[in-house]
Parts: C-alpha cells; structure tokens; sequence
C-alpha cells in the first residue's frame, strides 16, 4: 500500500452544503468530465444531512429523488472517512441542508508529486485562496490610490 501512496498525487476534499436539501446535480457533469479525462479521481462521495434539531446523519444517493442521477458515483468510497469527518462536515452545516463530502486525488499532479518526493522534497505547507478572497484583494487594490 506504501509503494501506492508513493505514486499518489495529491489529496483534497470539498464539503459543498445544498441548502434546503436541494442538491440539482447542475455540476455532476464537470465532475464526470474531470473523472473521466484522468485529472481527478474520486476516493470518496458520500452525503450527509443536517437536521433541524443539528442531529447529522448520512444520507443514500436514492434520497435525492429521481431529479439527479448520481448512480456513476455508487460504490465511491475508499474507507477513508469515517463518523468523525462526517460530524466535522455535519458541524459546518446549516440546519435544514445537506452537503456531499468529496475526497479525490489530484491525478494530474502526480507525476509531479512523485518525482519531488523522490529527490527529497516535503510538503511544509498548503492552502487554497477561496475566490472571494481573490475578489476582495482585487477590489482593494483598484480602490487604492495610485503610488507615487
């Protein structure tokens, strides 16, 4: 399994919250399409729901009706998650909503990944700026006055 890690690129995960518990699946395609064009790999997919009184509970694929057809997702799950990550994701939910939990691979990384570990390279840090901070560091620096 070690020797698999190696080859790895890597590891993200997105918790998206539908509020309301209406998930439209406008997004599943582009999710398909980077599955399918080797960028991402799915490790995990599950769902959760966050009840009124803040009780947390998984929720199966076929709760979300017939509107969305999540089937190319069944059987997404690495073993990777378990109660704890998903009452982390539940405690970031509004009550009333549901959120899918996404764990995947950055497959296009890879290579990348693996040749920087084999020369010695570690990761020290990582981050991601979401794109309102982007949007707000913009905005700022257009409202600046200009430098003399």
């Amino acid at each position: 399994m070690s020797d698999d890690l190696e080859e790895m690129g890597p590891v993200d995960y997105l918790v998206l919250e539908f509020p309301g518990n209406r998930m439209t699946g406008e997004g599943l395609p582009l999710l398909v399409d980077l599955v399918d064009r080797g960028i991402i790999r799915v490790l995990d997919l599950l769902f959760v729901r966050k009840d009124e009184d803040g009780s947390v509970a998984m929720a199966e694929l076929t709760d979300f009706g017939d509107e969305v057809d999540l089937s190319v997702f069944e059987g997404a799950s690495s073993g990777l998650m378990d109660q704890a990550d998903i009452d982390e994701a539940g405690a970031v939910l509004e009550p009333g909503n549901s959120a899918a939990i996404l764990v995947y691979e950055n497959t296009w990384a890879a290579p990348l990944a693996r040749e920087l570990r084999r020369s010695g390279a570690r990761m020290v840090a990582s981050g991601r700026i979401p794109v309102q901070a982007l949007l707000a560091s913009l905005e700022a620096v257009e409202a600046a006055p200009p430098a003399r």
